[in-house]
């Protein structure tokens, strides 16, 4: 009798990450690493080359912002770095009507978003702002990211370790190579719409593709009826969302919106895709974690009584008809975070400061005398 053995072609422990963040920049190999996984606390950046150019990631729109960033690019440009800026940036009056300014913006390298190629320029990354500044970044690289220095200048500041007071010191010790990263997993999309098939009788019509690093979120949009999507996991039916929608998060997005919905907290190092329904009709429908090596597929169920709508870090939102389907994997191309401790202390730090975990008054001290009470009390 022959015995023939099925070999599964996925893996359940997900892609392994690209370690070469832009041109120039990489992770520094640990010759102690165990199963190709580095410790968290031991990942550090190191330069093939000095890096010579990078791209500053202001908040539109934030006068607050101006004076910080004006600042931050004349000592780039004192330390002699090619500096890119986006072209609407520059366009602010505030930038563009002072003349004390004009001699430095003459040296900035401009783009464009979504015409512009910057993926292979850029050596290193600076955002100033809150934590959408990070998650613009990421989006303007669909492959390998070069490392992302962010400055906490807006509300919440999660993602934002770096205080703006001493910003000269701490840039000069990132391009000098003296610095923690912590790999932030992002999720690679792709949305399948047999609608525009249909309609332009056309089977070869690309997929939608990006990539995400906090969450899609697939939902009802502006109906009243129940959201009403099938989840697959590698090609078979887990289970059918009912309610008003579903997310499916990166470890990093664990602590945006689906914290917000009742998920845990998954610390960015741990491999997983989060699961997360939004106010299922179900009392036990519970979020669920599941290998970042997994293959999800979300499709729009046949009972659906309306069509969903789904968005990626919140942005590029586009609605979802019956045959259509969202497929997600963990990509291979992670956001390379540049850490102000290490990644392990850096994420406590922004649990207790930015979502104030565990906070309570503590419980007083007994006195000798309720001690005595309670030891009488107890005989």
């Amino acid at each position: 009798m022959l015995l023939v053995l099925t070999v599964r072609t996925q893996s359940l422990h997900g892609p392994t990450p690209v370690t070469t963040f832009g041109p120039k920049a990489c992770m520094l190999k640990n010759p102690k690493a165990v199963m190709h996984i580095q410790d968290p606390a031991s990942q550090r950046l190191t330069w093939n080359k000095p890096p010579k150019s990078v791209l500053v990631i202001k908040k539109i729109q934030d006068v607050s912002l101006l004076q910080p960033f004006k600042e931050l690019c004349i000592f780039l440009t004192e330390k002699k770095m090619i500096v890119y800026v986006e072209r609407k940036v520059l366009e602010d009056p505030a930038i563009a009507n002072d003349e004390s300014f004009v001699a430095v913006k003459k040296n900035f390298c401009t783009f464009r978003e979504d015409f512009d190629d910057i993926s292979n320029r850029v050596d290193f990354i600076i955002c100033l702002g809150g934590d959408g500044t990070l998650l613009y970044a990421s989006s303007l690289f669909q492959e390998s990211v070069p490392p992302v220095m962010a400055f906490h200048l807006g509300s919440l500041g999660f993602l934002t370790p770096f205080n703006f007071d001493t910003y000269q010191s701490q840039v000069t010790q990132v391009i000098e190579g003296n610095a923690a990263i912590i790999l932030r997993s992002r999720l690679k999309v792709k949305v399948l719409l047999l609608c525009f098939f249909l309609f332009l009788n056309s089977p070869s019509l690309p997929p939608i593709s990006s990539q995400v690093l906090n969450e899609v979120v697939v939902d009802r949009g502006p109906s009243s009826y129940l959201s009403n999507v099938d989840l697959f996991l590698d090609g078979h039916l887990i289970t059918t969302v009912q309610g008003d929608g579903v997310i499916v998060s990166t470890p990093t997005g664990s602590t945006a919106y689906a914290v917000a919905a009742g998920a845990s907290m998954i610390h960015p190092n741990v491999p997983a895709i989060l699961i997360t329904p939004i106010c299922p009709h179900s009392l036990s429908f519970r979020p669920i974690v599941v290998p970042a090596g997994v293959e999800l597929k979300i499709m729009l169920s046949r009972e659906a009584r309306n069509n969903a709508w789904v968005s990626f870090d919140g942005r590029k939102r586009q609605e979802i008809g019956h045959g259509d389907s969202i497929t997600i994997t963990t990509s291979c191309f992670p956001v390379p975070s540049i850490c102000f401790r290490d990644p392990v202390n850096d994420w406590f730090e922004s649990l207790a400061q930015c979502l104030h975990w565990n906070v309570r008054k503590k419980q007083s001290h007994l006195s000798s005398e309720e001690e005595e009470e309670e030891e009488e009390e107890e005989f």
